[in-house]
């Protein structure tokens, strides 16, 4: 019998639907299976308080070339993160205000600060992108956690305190959780540590009008009833002559696979004995990361208003980290905020009221009592989310990086590998993912 498509892809998220769109456009036909009933993944984009906000990944920044590129092919416009103002660090207890880029710490932790970033941006540069395993003391450094480092080498109490809340904001991880080798390749694959945390020239600099789903949802408009909503894959069988994708009660065929959803995900399918040991590792050593998104909106930006730019980090109470998220020009005045790490572990699952309620005091705590009156809240636990486990990216242990070596991104057999967590460019990000399914497609392509 004819297969059903030249390639299945397994994930209709920007990994996924990229892959697709490439391979259309080169000829193959395609089929694109989606466990929820949506497409999108990673991303989400709906209506709280009369206006679409995002509750998954949401920014974008100018030096994220693929996204880019994507959206404006795609004809989606981007407006600037608002960022202006006086900003808040909620340190040990302590609330403080600045503005500019220079937090508010005392002057030897902001020059101790400064120089461990300097130090982090050398060292993250060795790291060669396409083989983080091929870096000069890989094995050492994929053995050392970021706190242990910290600890080693940093030694003033304010710098210390900045790279937890910066591990926690770009992660949704605690520093003991992350590998120092994996650290270094995400900083080196980012474009350095500053462009991550920052929102000017950085990686939160611009969001997407009407929301960053946009992206997969224009992208599977084309395809039609090529995408196949509310289908998990259970198994992927290959043999000499193609693989074979089985669902809950459905079984489709083509030439090759790719699966293009995070490690964590893929360790939920059988494929047979065809897996090396060191992809099977990958499955079951790249948790995700803990996050639990919140947006509350507001009559009016009574922040703005009181000369807040909306930024605040913190590292007491249930929120860690919050912005601005009002529309363009300030339309839908809104805030958004994040459970991250250990916070996000202790709250997910439990009731949406007791959430709300102490987000809103953190909220309060940062921008002032009018934060406890918001005209629409809504949030995500991304931990308790079946078809994502967790967010924003799935994350080695120690030790995991060198010893599956480059198992990520190599195919096997028959079937091929996309997602964020495979890309050498923007990882972890929406960037990281089309990079992906760009590079897959570009193998596919190179087979038939």
């Amino acid at each position: 019998m004819a297969p059903d498509a030249d390639v299945i892809i397994i994930g209709a998220g920007v990994a996924g639907l990229t892959t697709a769109r490439a391979l259309t456009r080169a000829g193959a036909s395609v089929l694109v299976l989606e466990a929820r009933d949506r497409v999108g993944g990673r991303t989400l984009s709906q209506p709280v308080g009369g206006d679409v906000v995002d509750l998954g990944g949401q920014w974008v920044g100018p030096h994220q070339r693929h996204i880019l590129r994507l959206a404006d092919e795609l004809g989606l416009k981007r407006f600037p993160q608002f960022h202006h103002g006086t900003k808040v660090l909620d340190i040990r207890g302590e609330r403080r205000t600045y503005r500019g880029k220079v937090p508010s710490l005392p002057l030897l932790s902001l020059l101790d600060l400064q120089r461990s970033v300097w130090k982090l941006d050398r060292l993250a540069r060795q790291v060669p992108l396409e083989a983080p395993h091929a870096a000069p003391k890989a094995a050492e450094w994929d053995a050392l956690s970021l706190e242990e480092w910290k600890q080693r080498h940093i030694p003033t109490w304010g710098a210390q305190a900045a790279l937890d809340v910066a591990t926690r904001a770009i992660f949704g991880a605690e520093p003991r959780e992350l590998s120092f080798l994996h650290f270094l390749f995400y900083v080196h694959s980012n474009g350095g540590l500053m462009p991550l945390a920052e929102i000017e020239n950085g990686a939160q600099a611009e969001r997407l009008e009407g929301g960053a789903q946009g992206i997969s949802r224009r992208m599977a408009e084309p395809l039609g009833a090529r995408v196949v909503l509310s289908a998990p894959v259970r198994a992927v069988h290959q043999d000499a002559n193609g693989v074979t994708v089985h669902g809950e009660g459905r079984s489709w065929t083509a030439r090759y696979a790719v699966v293009a959803v995070p490690p964590a995900l893929a360790e939920r399918m059988d494929f047979g004995a065809e897996l090396p040991a060191t992809r099977r590792r990958a499955h079951t050593e790249l948790p995700m990361g803990s996050v639990i998104k919140m947006v509350a909106t507001y009559a009016r930006p009574f922040w703005r208003e009181a000369g807040y730019s909306g930024e605040a980090v913190s590292d007491v109470g249930p929120i860690r980290l919050c912005f601005d998220d009002s529309g363009p020009g300030g339309h839908h005045p809104a805030l958004v905020g994040f459970f991250l790490g250990d916070t996000a572990k202790a709250w997910t699952q439990k009731r949406a009221e007791e959430r709300q309620r102490a987000a809103l005091e953190c909220l309060a705590r940062f921008f002032g009592p009018e934060a406890l009156a918001p005209t629409a809240y809504a949030d995500l636990d991304w931990i308790a989310e079946p078809w994502s486990t967790g967010c924003y990216v799935g994350l080695p242990r120690l030790g995991t990086l060198t010893a599956i070596g480059d198992a990520l991104r190599a195919p096997c057999g028959r079937v091929h590998w996309a997602g964020t967590e495979t890309a050498r460019e923007g990882c972890g990000y929406i960037d990281g993912a089309v990079e992906s399914g760009e590079r897959a497609a570009t193998e596919l392509s190179a087979r038939r």
